[in-house]
């Protein structure tokens, strides 16, 4: 008869303090159901549509029939093209899906601006199934912000958070419609803030590891209080769907934006003049820094708002308006959240010392109502502005025609070919370009579905770059 051995004493304690700390663990874990029971109806489902020509080809497209960026990509729903028949020119209906969230009881609706962009119609589905057709009253494709009315009223509307407040590693919730799945929550946590992504100069963005998808695009992100302190934009991925990086707009960025368009339409951004580039661990020693942070100004619109104000080549900006610059992807941020005509105080590093400068800030050359000195050009498809040259630099160059790029919008397609304030824009698509007139009729014509070749100056060389129009 075999002898029944009982655990000693020892071990029964310990496997007693285990099953405890799980339970502590367990109970320690954020239960969602009160906010998203308080929050799910403000939440809601947006649809659009748009009338497009049939012979563009939809395999080369991405979601809602926009071309996918290399890395980041915008996601706003599937598209779904019209059943296959019909001749060149005959039309077809794409829709799209998208969340969005209430912020005023009278049918103000916040979203992202891919989720709308060129729609003929959109539609807001409500938490009560009510099914409204809404106005765009304005969108910024800088902060991918935009905003919707619809005739409702008595809305419920969602609170607000401050996402300045925001830190790594706190608990966040999504609330959107991946894949039209209505009212569909996920959790994480914050994994960044700050982050700056190659085509979005002007966002802040947070990091989290909510699970975001398609469809999300434009649904609120709120923190544990139930507050709304960001809203769902991007994803990185290398397969097309969710793998553990999302990006949100910090909610005080997109309220500064929201105001904007409610109140005139568009968003008008402050304008530096400047041309920037980081400051290496090199560069900063060699202006006497100690650390290598700032925006050192490479070059100046001689007619900007920062030469006006005494800037030069070579400064360092590590300041403005109290605010540090720690990199140089800040100052962008920084300015384009003043308004046009304001001052702000510049800290700087100069010749190893620091220097403080007041400047008044312009309007960014492609902004509306924005006059640009000079025989300027604005070419807002591109995102650059323009000069023509006078005979002497033509003829250093031999050649017959060509334009000098001023300035060049950051995030814009211009930007990402690698076009340069300097650069002598000489043929785009292998159309000679003699002037800035000539260069806006060409800019009209050029088609969105392949690359187009630019052929450019630059220190005394011919090369060429291509970009995309989206």
């Amino acid at each position: 008869m075999k002898r029944l051995v009982l655990p000693s004493a020892r071990w029964l304690c310990l496997a007693i303090l285990l099953l405890v700390g799980h339970a502590a663990y367990a109970y320690d874990l954020p239960d969602f159901t009160e906010l998203v029971e308080d929050a799910a109806p403000g939440v809601v489902n947006i649809s659009t549509s748009q009338t497009i020509q049939r012979g563009s080809n939809p395999s080369m497209r991405g979601f809602g029939g926009q071309e996918i960026p290399e890395i980041f990509r915008h996601f706003f729903g599937d598209s779904f093209p019209a059943p296959p028949g019909g001749g060149q020119g005959r039309s077809q209906e794409r829709q799209s899906l998208g969340s969005g969230f209430v912020i005023s009881e009278d049918g103000y609706i916040m979203t992202n601006a891919h989720v709308v962009q060129d729609a003929d119609e959109i539609l807001v589905r409500l938490n009560d199934r009510r099914e409204l057709p809404a106005e765009l009253v304005g969108s910024d494709a800088q902060t991918d912000i935009a905003l919707l009315k619809i005739d409702a009223s008595e809305l419920p509307v969602l609170n607000l958070g401050n996402s300045d407040e925001l830190k790594v590693g706190e608990w966040v919730a999504a609330i959107g419609s991946p894949f039209g799945f209505d009212h569909s929550v996920t959790a994480g946590i914050v994994s960044a803030i700050n982050r700056t992504l190659p085509r979005d100069a002007y966002v802040p963005f947070i990091q989290t590891d909510v699970a975001i998808n398609p469809g999300n695009s434009g649904g609120p992100l709120f923190n544990l209080e139930g507050e709304v302190i960001g809203i769902n934009s991007q994803i990185f991925t290398r397969s097309g769907g969710f793998m553990g990086l999302s990006f949100a707009i910090p909610i005080n960025v997109a309220m500064d934006v929201a105001d904007q368009l409610r109140d005139a339409g568009h968003v008008d951004r402050g304008w530096l003049g400047v041309m920037i580039q980081p400051v290496s661990r090199d560069l900063a020693e060699s202006f006497g820094m100690e650390n290598a942070s700032g925006a050192l100004i490479a070059d100046l619109d001689p007619d900007g708002p920062a030469a006006q104000g005494g800037l030069r080549a070579g400064d360092v900006i590590i300041n403005v308006n109290g605010d540090e610059v720690d990199r140089s992807s800040t100052l962008p941020r920084l300015i384009g959240r003043v308004a046009p005509g304001s001052d702000v105080e510049l800290t700087l590093m100069r010749d190893g010392e620091q220097v403080t400068e007041t400047v008044e800030l312009g309007h960014w050359p492609d902004a509306e109502g924005a006059q640009p000195s000079g025989n300027t050009n604005s070419q807002v498809r591109l995102g650059i502005s323009v000069a023509e040259l006078d005979e002497a630099v033509r003829e250093r160059l031999n050649i017959d025609g060509g334009v000098a790029v001023r300035q060049v919008e950051p995030g814009s397609v211009a930007a990402e070919a690698g076009l340069r304030p300097g650069d002598v824009l000489v043929s785009i698509d292998h159309r000679g370009v003699s002037s800035a007139d000539e260069l806006l009729s060409i800019v009209e014509d050029l088609p969105t579905d392949r690359a187009i070749p630019l052929r450019i100056y630059r220190d005394g060389r011919s090369l060429f770059v291509a970009l995309r129009l989206e």
